[in-house]
Formats: structure tokens, sequence, C-alpha cells
């Protein structure tokens, strides 16, 4: 049975899982949750989600969310596809950087783009108004988390070491909104490592097959 990924076309973490599926060539459909008109919080989506938010993978009946966990499970279970994008357990030095990586990907690039995205995109979306301040300060915040990752990308090709895995790619949906709000710290020059690292991400084929949104009820070959 193929698999079926509910989400939104453009949202991030919906792509976020798409990105890796192309990665991978797995095939699947797509089945569209329509964020603007609620379809997230219908009784029959939170059967499948509890919390109402998306996306959503069906495997043959067995279900799961949140959009890096859904990553991973996807890479584990697909192993054998090339690429493989995360170390195995039993290499527990490598398997403790890519955990490392994990990490800072959340901590210290997520959680900072998201509020400034949430405050200058997001809700100016939905007809509220945000707050610039509390963005500007985010975006300072990750500016300055950019000149740490320019140190660890000058001495190694991605985040966990010199092979990409997940955590290279879950930088990439946020990433490339942050222009919409008027960031351009990932490929301004002013971090030449940081600015190759994004350049080679954004060129990945999976990438541009998915930036401009997944498509209804497609299946990648």
């Amino acid at each position: 049975m193929v698999l079926k990924l509910y989400g939104y076309a453009t949202a991030p973490c919906t792509l976020r899982v798409a990105i890796v599926l192309h990665e991978k060539n797995i095939p699947y459909e797509f089945h569209t949750i329509d964020l603007t008109k609620g379809e997230q919080k219908a009784p029959a989506f939170l059967e499948k989600h509890p919390f109402g938010q998306t996306p959503y993978l069906d495997d043959d009946g067995y279900g799961i969310y949140e959009s890096r966990a859904i990553c991973r499970y996807l890479d584990a279970k697909y192993e054998g596809r090339n690429p493989c994008l995360a170390p195995s357990p039993s290499d527990i030095q490598a398997y403790g950087l890519f955990e490392q990586a994990a990490s800072v990907e959340a901590s210290n690039f997520y959680k900072p783009l998201i509020s400034a995205l949430v405050e200058k995109l997001f809700k100016p979306m939905r007809g509220v108004k945000g707050n610039d301040e509390v963005a500007a300060g985010e975006l300072q915040t990750l500016q300055r988390n950019l000149d740490a990752y320019e140190k660890i990308l000058s001495k190694q090709k991605y985040l966990a070491g010199d092979e990409a895995t997940l955590v290279d790619l879950f930088h990439l949906p946020e990433g490339a909104s942050a222009p919409l709000i008027g960031f351009n710290g990932l490929e301004d020059g002013q971090r030449p490592s940081v600015a190759r690292w994004w350049k080679e991400l954004t060129s990945r084929p999976a990438w541009v097959a998915v930036k401009n949104g997944v498509k209804d009820l497609s299946a990648s070959s």
C-alpha cells in the first residue's frame, strides 16, 4: 500500500516530510488538509492527529505525526534506499554528532526563526497584527547563532559531519521563508561557509521538486 501524507501543500512542516520522501524516492500520495478552512480540527482528522495539526503519515494503517519524527521513521524504514540520511545508532560517535546537530537545529535555528515568521508572516496572513519588536529580537538571536554555524561549517561540509543528514534538510522550509520577512543571513555572503552550505541544500533536486508546494494526490516515481 502506498504511503499517504496528509498536510497543507505549502506548510513548512509538510514540506519537511515531502523533502525526505523525494530524497529517498519513496512513492506516496498527498492528501490536502486545508488549514485555511480549519480541516485539521475536524473530528475525523483529530482521530488521526489528536493535536489537530499537520502533517500526518499513514503507512498501511500505521499512523505517525510530528514532521521530524516522520522523517526519522521514513529514513529508518527505507534504510536500503539511498541516500541514508541518519547514521546507525551502532556508530555511537556519528550518532552522537547527529543528535547534537538535531538539537542545534531545533533550539538555535528553528526556534528563533519560527518565532519571527509567526510575527512577521503568519499572523499577518490571518489578519492579525504581529509584534515587530519580538520578531527583531528573534532575528538578532538567529544572526548570533549563525555565527556559530559559520564556525561549525568552516570545518565540515554539513552540521553533523561531511555527509548530508536529515538535520540539514530540516532547515529548508523555514529557512527558505526567511527572505519573505527580510532576513537574508543564510545567503548574504557575510558567512561564506553558511552560504556555501545553504546554496548546496537549496539546489538539491528533492527541495526543487517540492519548494513551491506538494501536489495533491501526486506520487513520486
